[in-house]
């Protein structure tokens, strides 16, 4: 007859797991009885410290802001790109108004100006207008005048000095013309190897019209440079976009107009080329000819 087994004897293994879990509930009281667990240490957010950490961050946040916000230079706003006037907050119907008005050869001479052209609102010009730039004869009544009356006395060509050998300074005498452009005129100059003809200084970029018509009064042209001209009639759109002042998309309507007429008879027969204006047309007949 098998012996009924007694629920309280234990071998060796099972005592040391009873030990052994008996150790584990005393520590956990005795640790539970003197640690406090009922407190969290929570943030204060109200507290002085985060207060002054917080606004350190926020001017932090403003100063960075601010840097990489394109900053603004003064500027000619007859010379507003399209990039330049997205980046002024102006909408795409303002700046093609603008650029409408300048295609006609007219001028921006004042903020008034500005607004009755594009019709920008009055917040946005009171916010642009501060960094205008125009030139002094525009600016200044009396420059004007003084330029207007200059005008009319044109020397005559043994008086004139050489516009290829002029120097910076003897251009900045010329009224409407500072050390800015004087020097562009300097470096195309220099660009092109020497001028061919008086038309080439209409090509410096964004130099006023009736400006260079004044430097024209007091310099010429009396020491050219050498052009070998090409045939139009046998060159390719990429050797007509060699020549100053033509893009390669304005050279390859004309290789493309000539292909299509098969051969040029007259360059005036070009007068209908989207692009090609009266001036440019002057100006690439110095480096072209028609055989």
């Amino acid at each position: 007859m098998e012996k009924i087994k007694s629920h309280f004897v234990f071998n060796r293994s099972q005592r040391n797991g009873i030990l052994l879990l008996v150790f584990f509930i005393s520590g956990y009281l005795v640790i539970n009885y003197y640690v406090d667990f009922s407190k969290e240490n929570l943030l204060d957010i109200n507290s002085k410290e985060v207060i002054a950490i917080q606004k350190e961050l926020d001017s932090l946040r403003t100063i960075d802001i601010a840097f990489k916000k394109p900053k603004v230079f003064p500027f000619n706003p007859n010379f507003l790109t399209d990039f330049k006037g997205y980046t002024l907050g102006m909408s795409t119907e303002e700046i093609d108004r603008l650029l409408a008005f300048r295609k006609e050869n007219k001028w921006i001479n004042s903020v008034e100006d500005f607004k009755k052209v594009t019709k920008v609102s009055d917040s946005l010009l009171n916010k642009i207008s501060p960094y205008f730039k125009f030139p002094d004869w525009v600016t200044n009544p009396k420059l004007k005048n003084k330029y207007v009356k200059k005008r009319f006395k044109e020397k005559k060509f043994t008086q004139k000095i050489d516009l290829n050998l002029a120097t910076q300074g003897q251009l900045e005498g010329v009224n409407g013309i500072g050390k800015a452009f004087s020097k562009r005129i300097i470096e195309y100059r220099n660009k092109l190897g020497g001028f061919t003809n008086d038309i080439q200084l209409y090509q410096v970029y964004g130099l006023d019209f009736q400006v260079a018509n004044s430097i024209l009064k007091e310099f010429t042209v009396k020491t050219p440079k050498e052009i070998i001209k090409m045939n139009l009639n046998s060159i390719s759109a990429s050797d007509i976009a060699t020549i100053p002042s033509i893009s390669f998309d304005l050279a390859k309507r004309i290789w493309e107009f000539r292909i299509l007429n098969e051969g040029i008879k007259s360059f005036s027969e070009l007068e209908n080329i989207e692009g090609l204006t009266k001036r440019k047309l002057q100006g690439i007949q110095l480096y072209l000819k028609l055989e």
